[in-house]
């Protein structure tokens, strides 16, 4: 009869959380801002290009597309973020995963668990990587760092060609004031998930390069394109309105979901009262200043 022997140890999944409490706070109300920019300012916008007495009443019309397509991009996004992080903890999983089955306990440094058989028979191992918890979470950040970038990019490209078009001071000012809150408050959250996610230097110096050149390239594209741009076309308020309600969805799924989610409902979180209460105030002081903000857009 074998008699199997098994030791495991885990490591906490949230181990990468933040160093201070200030830094989940700030992160909190970057949250809050994100949330409030979506459905405040970009969920609007989208619809009000899509549903723009130039567009044909069929089929903008009769239908709300910019609903339906911030619902589509945010089902999207969780799919793609699900398929992403099985395909790369499956992957992980089995390079850590020994194939010897002769082998004894690997090294220290890799946590293994040993199973054996006794009474004479031959030895087998069956191996789970000590670091799995911690490296399915590494994995997700990594990805909810790329997807709420590629949102936050898509976003602000757009609204930054408006400021580059823009001919009146008027409108000019209120708007880079306002653009300069938000992106200030994005940047911070997406460098949250960034610095959580643990990548190489040359990846974080690429999605700071990449977040850096949003603003200015959607400026550059705005100016040059100012003197033939003409926002009321019907080509430019479906382009403008399908990709307001795009980027709307991702961020509306990456602050509820990937930002409050994940920190809010986290043990350490859960386990600190006073921290999640706490936390519970940047948030929607975060979420509150937008409306003061809309007037200028």
């Amino acid at each position: 009869m074998h008699i199997l022997e098994c030791k495991c140890i885990f490591q906490n999944a949230y181990s990468n959380r933040p160093e201070n409490n200030i830094f989940f706070l700030i992160k909190a109300f970057a949250a809050g801002v994100i949330l409030a920019t979506a459905f405040l300012h970009i969920v609007p916008d989208g619809y009000e290009s899509l549903s723009s007495s130039c567009l044909s009443e069929k089929p903008w019309g009769v239908f709300p597309f910019a609903g339906f397509l911030a619902m589509v991009s945010a089902i999207a996004t969780m799919m793609i973020e699900t398929l992403a992080t099985s395909f790369f903890k499956s992957s992980h999983f089995n390079k850590a995963l020994p194939v010897n089955g002769d082998e004894e306990m690997m090294g220290d440094h890799q946590g293994h668990v040993h199973v054996h058989a006794t009474h004479g028979h031959s030895h087998g191992s069956a191996v789970v990587p000590q670091d799995s918890e911690s490296s399915h979470h590494l994995i997700r950040q990594r990805i909810i760092s790329q997807v709420l970038e590629v949102g936050i990019a898509v976003h602000s490209v757009i609204i930054r060609m408006a400021l580059g078009c823009s001919q009146s001071a008027k409108t000019i000012k209120p708007l880079v004031a306002a653009l300069t809150f938000h992106q200030f408050f994005e940047g911070m959250g997406l460098g949250g998930c960034i610095s959580q996610a643990k990548f190489k230097s040359r990846a974080i110096a690429m999605m700071v390069v990449l977040f850096s050149l949003t603003t200015p390239t959607g400026i550059a594209i705005g100016m040059g394109v100012s003197k033939v741009y003409n926002e009321n076309s019907p080509k430019a308020l479906v382009v403008e309105g399908i990709f307001n309600s795009l980027s709307a969805g991702i961020l509306i799924y990456m602050s509820l979901v990937d930002l409050l989610g994940v920190d809010f409902m986290n043990p350490i979180t859960q386990g600190n009262i006073k921290l999640l209460l706490g936390s519970n105030l940047p948030l929607l002081l975060g979420a509150a200043s937008m409306p003061f903000l809309a007037k200028w857009y």
